[in-house]
């Protein structure tokens, strides 16, 4: 018979009583965070098994399955703890399918996919789409993108880079081509010479503020304690581009970005031109997507976006986000809680959340 010796938290990130509503919920957000042991059979299951709750007194939290194995208790038959669970599962699938897409010279096709990670078109889109944001065919050509802004930089010509990226047609890729870039192909191979990129300062609780915009939108929101080294930290970021400052017409953009600091979890109407990689894409969707005064880890973010071995990447897309709270990677921490680092400083990601909290 296992020992009945309780722990005092299953992990380090939850109480018991939160474990226990969370089993009395059947909440599989839970699963793989922590297992249920129950004294009186022997066995431990995870928080969302759909077996009859057993009684209060007689159940223990553990942090991971090996601690209940260790402890005694054997895996349920019923909801199988020791098996990946539906969320890693599918997460896995949408990894391999990433991978298939990724690899593919010609985007493949909604049924193949589907047949190639073995569930119904209908159920692999609606999974898809959950974990990366993304459909399918909306990541083919993030991807396609990605391959036609990587190979301008190194083609002879625009027409060259277009068919190597896999565009059937130069026509099919003008047609969105700035949409795209971000600017023409031409202008895009150049580096972004001569680009305009307008930029002011402005002034919050947190600090100096750095707002920059292109034609399509602020590209670059910057906190810092000397505007002198966001001037600099704009200038590595477009090397190319003509930085020139804004006028009065801007105050609007300016102060919209500081209402954004100011109260982190309001609603703002800024458009945004924000350039990245499609993963780092990924990632700052996935970013936007975690409610106000909620925080996420690193971890969960990789498994969100159907990558669950990138949780360096998914750090690395973090420390690169150019629009500050814009894209709320404040939001993210470490698997134990711990607020981790942050572009604009620690202690401005932990004020930022404490408004959030305060204001949810």
């Amino acid at each position: 018979m296992p020992h009945r010796k309780p722990l005092a938290t299953a992990s380090a990130r939850y109480s018991d009583d939160v474990c226990w509503a969370a089993v009395l919920a059947r909440d599989a957000a839970f699963d793989g965070k922590f297992f249920t042991a129950v004294a009186t059979t022997g066995i431990y299951c995870r928080p969302s098994c759909p077996a009859r709750h057993p009684l209060r007194e007689n159940v223990r939290f553990y942090a991971t399955g090996a601690d209940a194995e260790a402890a005694g208790f054997r895996p349920c038959k019923r909801c199988k703890p020791d098996a990946l669970s539906l969320r890693d599962e599918h997460a896995e699938k949408i990894a391999a399918a990433c991978r298939l897409i990724e690899d593919a010279t010609e985007p493949p096709k909604l049924d193949e996919l589907a047949a190639a990670a073995g569930l119904s078109p209908y159920h692999f889109h609606r999974i898809f789409k959950a974990a990366t944001g993304l459909t399918p065919k909306a990541y083919a050509t993030a991807r396609r993108n990605k391959a036609v802004r990587d190979t301008l930089q190194r083609s002879n010509s625009v027409t060259d880079a277009i068919y190597e990226a896999g565009f059937n047609s130069s026509g099919r890729f003008y047609a969105n081509s700035t949409e795209v870039l971000g600017m023409t192909p031409t202008k895009f191979r150049k580096g972004g010479a001569n680009e305009e990129i307008r930029y002011a300062f402005g002034h919050s609780s947190l600090g100096s503020v750095l707002v920059a915009a292109s034609e399509k939108g602020v590209c670059a929101i910057l906190i810092g304690d000397d505007p002198h080294a966001l001037a600099a930290e704009l200038r590595d970021r477009f090397p190319r581009a003509q930085l020139t400052a804004a006028g009065a017409g801007f105050k609007k953009t300016i102060a919209k970005a500081i209402r954004l600091v100011e109260a982190p979890g309001s609603s703002v109407d800024l458009p945004l031109d924000v350039r990245g990689t499609a993963f780092q894409h990924r990632v700052w969707k996935a970013l936007r997507d975690i409610p106000a005064g909620s925080t996420a880890t690193y971890t969960e973010i990789a498994r969100r976006i159907g990558e669950p071995k990138s949780v360096r990447a998914v750090a690395g897309a973090c420390a690169a986000n150019p629009v500050a709270i814009a894209v709320p990677c404040h939001r993210v921490v470490r698997r134990d809680g711990d607020l981790a680092g942050y572009r604009w400083g620690v202690e401005r990601k932990r004020e930022l959340l404490r408004r959030e909290g305060k204001a949810k």
